[in-house]
């Protein structure tokens, strides 16, 4: 049997239904501890499923923040230093990255909330996860706001990579599976993968 919905049934969800549904329906996301810090010094920590590939050379990497209709910490702290991190998730610590989507004060570091330790690169005054194996440094080069919905889409040059040396492959490709990274659908099921095969480059 297969359901079909149309716009007329998508206006008659009720708001948090209609979020999970659509939020899933484009299946396994990348699951990413976003690292931040204010002018301040005040450290910020934040689980993301937006971030997504925009071109490798330079390096760039995208992510969408959702409307700014509440405080958005990790966007503030950004817009201010210019700098913030990505750090993979592993099966070690989904649950704490998890929580760190709760809505903690600002004065509130989801570093010492959640039980996650910072760390300190000599490029990016910014901090990385430390239990996470794959972390990448972002510089902030553009921001775009979204008129359609009022969304953010931020675009990040990567100014420098973390990775067990093991986990790249001698073409470049870079097995996050062997780093342990696991992977998101909607906003709570996490999940494992299992590589099935790498195919070669396809030409007609």
């Amino acid at each position: 049997m297969t359901t079909k919905l149309n716009t007329t049934d998508f206006a008659a969800m009720e708001q948090r239904y209609r979020a999970a549904f659509f939020n899933s329906l484009g299946g396994f996301k990348s699951l990413t501890l976003v690292g931040t810090i204010n002018s301040d010094g005040q450290t910020n920590l934040s689980v993301v499923s937006s971030v997504f590939h925009i071109g490798a050379n330079p390096p760039l990497i995208g992510m969408i923040f959702r409307p700014e209709s509440a405080e958005r910490h990790t966007l503030d702290n950004i817009m201010q230093t210019g700098q913030y991190t990505f750090n993979h998730v592993t099966t070690n610590f989904y649950e704490k990255a998890h929580q760190t989507s709760a809505r903690y004060p600002r004065e509130v570091s989801e570093f010492d909330a959640c039980g996650l330790q910072p760390w300190y690169s000599e490029k990016m005054k910014v901090p990385y996860v430390q239990e996470s194996n794959v972390k990448l440094g972002i510089e902030l080069a553009e921001r775009i706001d979204l008129k359609i919905n009022g969304t953010v889409m931020l675009l990040g040059k990567i100014v420098e990579v973390f990775i067990p040396t093991d986990c790249i492959e001698i073409d470049g490709f870079v097995n996050i599976e062997k780093a342990g990274s696991i992977t998101v659908s909607g906003l709570d099921s996490y999940h494992t993968t299992q590589q099935i095969e790498r195919l070669p480059y396809a030409k007609p």
